[in-house]
């Protein structure tokens, strides 16, 4: 725990303020609210395609970086390789993944897009950035890059 933290901790103790109180408190509700808002919305844009949040995060990762082995792609979406092994095999049976053994590592299981999971992946990924633009059209470009900007720093902080 850093100075900032501890200094924060004692002053809700000594002055019992209630955290509704704390302006950074406020403001992380709202980002958990708007986050919470985002998947119910995103969920049911791709309701029709017959796909969650889940399988499309795979899916969009694995669209981007071809060939990702099924590790990276758990490190990368923050879950462990349970969630991996119950989310890889369905996708599998609906023909969007193939799983391949690496050349070089026989340890190693790579991941691909089929081309229907291709073609479903785009379809998802056009929803996605349309979503994203609807939902971001009340910012102006400045405040949009400016939460951003915080954002990263936020998950920077986070991260170390």
């Amino acid at each position: 725990m850093n100075k900032k933290q501890e200094a924060a901790e004692t002053s809700f103790v000594e002055t019992q303020t209630l955290p509704w109180d704390l302006p950074r408190f406020r403001n992380w509700i709202a980002v958990a609210r708007i986050h919470a808002l985002w998947k119910k919305v995103f969920s049911e844009a791709l309701g029709p395609l017959g796909i969650q949040v889940a399988h499309y995060d795979v899916l969009a990762n694995i669209f981007h970086t071809p060939g990702l082995t099924q590790q990276a792609l758990a490190e990368k979406l923050l879950v462990g390789r349970s969630a991996m092994s119950m989310l890889l095999p369905e996708l599998e049976r609906r023909e969007l993944v193939e799983r391949r053994g690496d050349e070089t590592d026989r340890r190693v299981r790579r991941l691909w897009l089929t081309p229907t999971g291709e073609a479903l992946t785009r379809k998802a990924m056009a929803i996605h950035v349309a979503r994203i633009e609807a939902m971001m059209t009340v910012l102006s470009d400045a405040e949009c890059d400016a939460v951003g900007e915080m954002m990263r720093r936020v998950a920077k902080a986070l991260e170390s």
